[in-house]
C-alpha cells in the first residue's frame, strides 16, 4: 500500500520539478531579428541610449526588444518596451554565464 503511494508522490514531485524548470527556460527565449522588424519608437529611443555606439544586433524577448551594441571591446544589451522605454541594460557576457557586470 505505501509503495503505489511513493511512487505517485515520486512522480507528481518530478513532474512538478520539470514544469518549473522548463518554464524558467522560456522566461529568457530570444529571437534575432531585422532592423526594420523593430517599431520606429525603439529604434529612436536605442540611438539615444547608446550614444551612437553600433548596434550589432536586434532581439525580440516577449514583447521586449533588445539592442546588442558592441562598445568598449565589450557587447552590452539594451532592452525596450514596444513603445520605447528602456527597461534596463546588461552585459551580453553575464547573460552567457561569463563573467560580466549587469546594470
Amino acid at each position: 500500500m505505501k509503495t503505489p503511494r511513493l511512487l505517485t508522490i515520486a512522480a507528481i514531485s518530478a513532474g512538478l520539478a520539470f514544469g518549473v524548470a522548463q518554464a524558467k527556460e522560456k522566461k529568457h527565449e530570444e529571437e534575432n531579428i531585422n532592423a526594420s522588424d523593430v517599431p520606429e519608437a525603439v529604434q529612436k529611443a536605442a540611438e539615444k541610449e547608446t550614444k551612437g555606439a553600433s548596434i550589432v544586433r536586434w532581439e525580440k524577448e516577449g514583447s521586449a526588444y533588445e539592442a546588442v551594441v558592441s562598445k568598449d571591446g565589450k557587447e552590452w544589451g539594451y532592452k525596450f518596451s514596444a513603445s520605447g522605454k528602456m527597461l534596463g541594460k546588461h552585459s551580453e557576457a553575464s547573460e552567457k554565464g561569463e563573467k560580466g557586470e549587469k546594470y
